[in-house]
Formats: C-alpha cells, sequence, structure tokens
C-alpha cells in the first residue's frame, strides 16, 4: 500500500480554533461546481455534533460538465476549460484568487478493503506512539496494482479483546488492535483527475470520495451513528457510502447514473439529448398516475427545428422508460449492499442525494426495492448558499467544506512520506515521479 499511499495528497487537519477561507472544486459527469467559503469556528450544533466549524459562501461558479464519463475524465482539454470557467465565476464573486483546491472522485470504480491489526502495548498503558504503531501496521497491507488509496479510516479500537474503543490513549492494556477501513479508486483516474486541476494552475489539497463528502454534507450525527446509507445519484455515477457507529465503513460505485435515464428517453422518444434531458426534468416520474394516459407532452424529433410542429405522446409513455431504469439502479444498489455484506448495517434507512435524486417519485421507488426508510439529503449546516444550490445535486460540493472538519480522524501518511512533504518535495509531480520509481 505504502507505494500508492502518497499519490492522493493529504490535508492538513483544520485547528478548531482558527477561521479559515476555503476552496473546493465538485467535477461531475454533468457539472463542475467551484464554492469559496469562509469557515468560523462555532460551539457545537446539536445535530451535527462532530463539526467546528461553520461554512459562509462568498463565491459560486457552476459550470456545465465537458470531457469525463463516469466520473472519470476522458478529455483533458475539455475538463479543464470547464474547470477554469468555475472557478473563475467563483473567484469574480468573492474578490479572491484561488491558490489550491479540494477535489472529489466518482469515477474510477471506487472500492473498499478492510484491514485488521494487532500490537503489544510496550509499556502497559497505550500512548500516541502505539496508536500510530498499530495504524501503520494496518496501512502496511497492500490493496492491488493500479490503485490509488483516497482515505484510510480507523473505525474502532479494540484493548485486549474489548471492542468498541474510541480512543485507546492513556488507557491500560497489552495487546491494542485496530480496523482500518481504506478506500481506494484507480490510479490512473486520480491522476487524471488531478492532472487537470494541476493544468489550471491550481494545487490539489486533498481528493475526497463523493459519496464521503455527500455523507459528511446531508447526514446528522445520529443518522451516522445508528447506520444508513447514502446514495449519491450523479449524471454518470451511483456512488454509495455507509455509515455505521459514526464511522463510514464502505463506499462503491455503479458507473449508471442520471445521464443514462436522458439517453434512454432521447433513444425511446426519438430526440434531441438536450431535449431528452428537459422532457425528464419536466414531465419524468419514477411512478405512473392515473392522469399519465391523459397528459399529452410535445417531442420534437432529432432532425426537427424547433419552428416544427412536434408530435404528441402521452406522458405514460415516457415514465415506461424511466421507470425500468430507475428500478434497475436501485436494484444494483440494493444487490451490492448485500452481497459486500452492508445491508444490515445500512440500518434499511437510504439518503438518496445528488441531482438525479429530484426525479418525481424516485423516493417511492427506492421505498419499494430497498425496503426500508428514505429521504432525500440536502446540504445541512451552511450559510450564504443561493436558493437555487440548496438542493441535493450541491450536496457532494458542500461536504468537501466540511470535511477538513474531520481530516484528523484519517490514518496519515507513515514518517517517511510526511518527512518528504515537510523537504518541500511532496508535490503531485513529485509524488508522481515517486511512485512512477517505486511501483516500475
Amino acid at each position: 500500500m505504502q507505494s500508492h499511499h502518497g499519490l492522493t495528497p493529504r490535508m492538513k487537519p483544520l485547528s478548531a480554533r482558527r477561521s479559515a477561507t476555503l476552496s473546493v472544486l465538485d467535477i461531475g459527469t454533468s457539472k463542475v461546481v467551484c464554492l469559496i467559503a469562509e469557515l468560523q469556528p462555532i460551539e457545537s450544533l446539536s445535530t451535527l455534533r462532530g463539526r467546528t466549524h461553520i461554512a459562509r459562501i462568498i463565491g459560486i461558479g457552476h459550470q456545465r460538465s465537458v470531457g469525463l464519463k463516469g466520473g472519470a475524465i476522458v478529455d483533458l482539454e475539455a475538463a479543464e476549460n470547464a474547470i477554469r470557467q468555475a472557478v473563475h465565476a467563483a473567484e469574480r464573486m468573492a474578490k479572491v484568487e484561488v491558490q489550491s483546491v479540494i477535489v472529489n472522485m466518482s469515477g474510477g470504480r471506487l472500492a473498499s478493503q478492510r484491514f485488521e491489526a494487532r500490537v503489544n502495548v510496550r509499556s502497559g498503558t497505550v500512548t500516541g506512539a502505539d496508536v500510530e504503531r498499530v495504524l501503520e501496521t494496518a496501512s502496511a497491507h497492500g490493496v492491488g496494482t493500479g490503485r490509488a488509496v483516497l482515505h484510510a479510516l480507523p473505525t474502532g479500537y479494540a484493548l485486549d479483546g474489548q471492542g468498541a474503543v474510541i480512543d485507546p490513549s492513556g488507557m491500560i492494556g497489552n495487546a491494542l488492535s485496530v480496523d482500518l477501513h481504506v478506500v481506494t479508486s484507480e490510479a490512473a483516474a486520480a491522476r487524471n483527475l488531478m492532472l487537470a486541476v494541476e493544468h489550471c494552475h491550481l494545487g490539489v489539497e486533498a481528493v475526497i470520495a463523493t459519496p464521503y463528502a455527500a455523507g459528511l454534507s446531508v447526514l446528522v450525527d445520529d443518522e451516522a451513528e445508528i447506520g444508513c446509507a447514502v446514495v449519491d445519484l450523479g449524471g454518470g455515477t451511483t456512488s454509495v457510502g455507509v455509515f455505521s457507529g459514526g464511522h463510514l465503513v464502505h463506499t462503491d460505485a455503479i458507473a449508471v447514473g442520471g445521464h443514462h435515464v436522458t439517453m434512454d428517453i432521447a433513444r425511446g422518444l426519438s430526440t434531441r439529448v438536450a431535449a431528452a434531458e428537459r422532457l425528464k426534468t419536466l414531465y419524468g416520474s419514477a411512478i405512473s398516475t392515473p392522469s399519465d394516459e391523459r397528459d399529452m407532452i410535445a417531442v420534437h424529433g432529432v432532425g426537427e427545428d424547433e419552428g416544427d410542429t412536434p408530435s404528441h405522446v402521452p406522458r405514460s409513455q415516457l415514465v415506461r422508460i424511466i421507470k425500468p431504469r430507475v428500478e434497475e439502479i436501485l436494484e444494483l444498489v440494493r444487490d451490492r449492499l448485500r452481497k459486500a455484506g452492508y445491508a444490515a448495517q445500512a440500518g434499511n434507512r437510504l439518503v438518496l442525494t445528488g441531482g438525479a435524486s429530484q426525479l418525481v417519485g424516485l423516493p417511492e421507488t427506492a421505498r419499494r426495492v430497498m425496503q426500508g426508510q428514505v429521504r432525500i439529503g440536502r446540504p445541512l449546516g451552511i450559510r450564504g448558499l443561493p436558493e437555487a444550490a440548496k438542493g441535493p445535486s450541491f450536496s457532494a460540493a458542500v461536504g468537501l467544506l466540511v470535511y477538513p472538519q474531520v481530516a484528523h480522524a484519517e490514518h496519515f501518511e507513515p514518517r517517511r512520506q510526511r518527512a518528504l512533504a515537510a523537504t518541500g518535495t511532496g508535490g503531485y509531480f513529485d509524488q508522481l515521479k515517486q511512485w512512477i520509481g517505486e511501483s516500475f
């Protein structure tokens, strides 16, 4: 794992007593969003106890995404242009210049692995060095060729076999063990994402898995404690994060999203993709109603101009196209959670978020397919968001602003790699050079 561990940068945790100005970049298949925010220290909030700061948005820019497919970059130059425009719009509004950003990762086949490790406590009382030793032992496991580590999250400690220990420091015992949850993506996809940002003359502070960011944004503490699954329905990907005991315990992603529904409509009704997107937004639904046969919608054919007389089809025809694809996405999520053994830990509670979650009838369909409680998740505990940005499509972007407040929970690189960063050789290209040198 060490050879890939230093590929994506590790963020320095935010001081709970300090204000900070942060810039984040949500690079999705359908849109690119740049948020600039001031983070002010706060006393703990009753429902969001894990947060140390409240974010106030001072700049926002969003742009239609180009150059991405399934959450991964397929055209570097096109992606760079979209990033530049979104960042420029946010800079103009905030009247600040963005130097570096926190970005999210939706593509690259996100996956989870769990590692366990056990060490002897040298003095009989657990010290910080013992905790660091057990974490380094756990992270010494390999994650597979061509994978990059995005997160290394301790999900629980045990002391002499007694589990559910939150912080073992200062406790008495002989054997300390840890469960480490490691979130990985394809190294090439992570490198290309960082490269697109670097080409815009911006530094990358951290790369965050989209379902983790979405969960940080939309979940109240009790939900993360009891157990639930956050399903981020994006344009090109549907990503899942399972939270339990206050920790992210599992991630997964499926390369199917809202754009696939749009393409089904375009094919099924022989209309343009832009027209299909409009029909989905205005009239689309995942459930049938008695009035669908009577409600007629105008459809322009692929080669027709706006001035041409459109054909009219019943709304039921649109619903018949949308419904199977939505059910397929939800069934894939359900089956993947069952296969990974996390269906029970999701607590039969599902929080749907992301742009595609706004489809009419989606919560009802999800309740039927997943057999549990379902709600739509929107960004929580944020100030200054315009009305248009308060919906689920901005959840991941807001979650990137929350991440620095919880970054201290992660296990960062061993000392050797931290020393590299301290000498100023931890930049992206240096890390890339090091990764190539160690891998080949």
